[in-house]
């Protein structure tokens, strides 16, 4: 009886899905986290008795078969991309992306990661850096003195520095597309790396053809809906209690009879 290993697989794949629930629900509040979600895929058929194979009678087929399952498993899980609600905090140095797009962060190692996460702030030698201390890879720096700090919608970031008049152009902030960006690699702290999967980062200019615009001020929320996933680990633990079901009622089907 193969009905113990199928009710098993089922139960390992809803743990897997719950797993993700609660990893969703757990950053609801992580600026710019993107939901994720379990995709399901049935495992390889057994064929009994194969479709269109002969009968009894001379020249009659036998048109459906007999196919026996052999249960399910996690195909892979997928990012959400849908843009989440913009939050205003009053920050000069804080950034959400209006749109399509990710800021491009050096590594200490010197590769480059993606984040949709503009909480900046600067550091001891003036650059704009996130919390972790990664600085943005254009090298963004503002200069001693600095009174006033705009960044405007095209990701130009002027700045007032005492005893000048005008307004000084220190940098040029953009955008990172991929043709494919559910298949980015997380790697924590909202930091994403380019796979085979999504493609090479293209870069752009903020407000261009396929790049959203800097918003100043603001940061982008998560696209977590609450009620949704509570809905899905309702979903979820129903089914894992039903495949417990199967397996108590397997073992008690291969017990011996008293």
């Amino acid at each position: 009886m193969n009905a113990l290993e199928i009710a098993s697989r089922g139960m390992m794949a809803q743990q897997v899905n719950v797993e993700i629930v609660a990893n969703n629900l757990a950053n609801m509040n992580t600026t710019a986290y993107v939901r994720r979600s379990a995709e399901f895929q049935d495992l390889v058929y057994n064929n009994i008795s194969r479709p269109d194979t002969s009968g009894s009678k001379a020249g009659a087929l036998v048109p459906g078969g007999i196919q026996a399952g052999h249960g399910v498993r996690v195909a892979g899980i997928t990012l959400n991309n849908e843009q989440g609600s913009l939050k205003a905090t009053g920050n000069p140095f804080d950034l959400a992306v209006q749109g399509g797009g990710y800021f491009e962060i050096s590594l200490p190692s010197g590769d480059p990661a993606y984040t949709r996460d503009g909480t900046f702030q600067l550091n001891a030698a003036g650059e704009l850096v996130t919390h972790d201390g990664y600085p943005l890879s254009q090298g963004i720096v503002v200069p001693a003195g600095t009174s006033d700090v705009t960044i405007n919608l095209t990701g130009e970031v002027w700045v007032k520095i005492a005893g000048q008049v005008d307004l000084a152009n220190v940098g040029q902030i953009q955008l990172f597309s991929f043709i494919n960006p559910a298949a980015l690699e997380a790697q924590g702290n909202n930091m994403f790396t380019a796979t085979t999967g999504s493609g090479e980062a293209s870069p752009g200019v903020p407000g261009g053809a396929g790049y959203g615009s800097i918003q100043q001020g603001y940061v982008e929320s998560s696209n977590i809906n609450p009620i949704r996933e509570v809905a899905s680990m309702v979903a979820a633990q129903r089914a894992y209690e039903m495949n417990s079901k199967v397996v108590k009622a397997a073992d008690e089907m291969l017990a011996p009879s008293k």
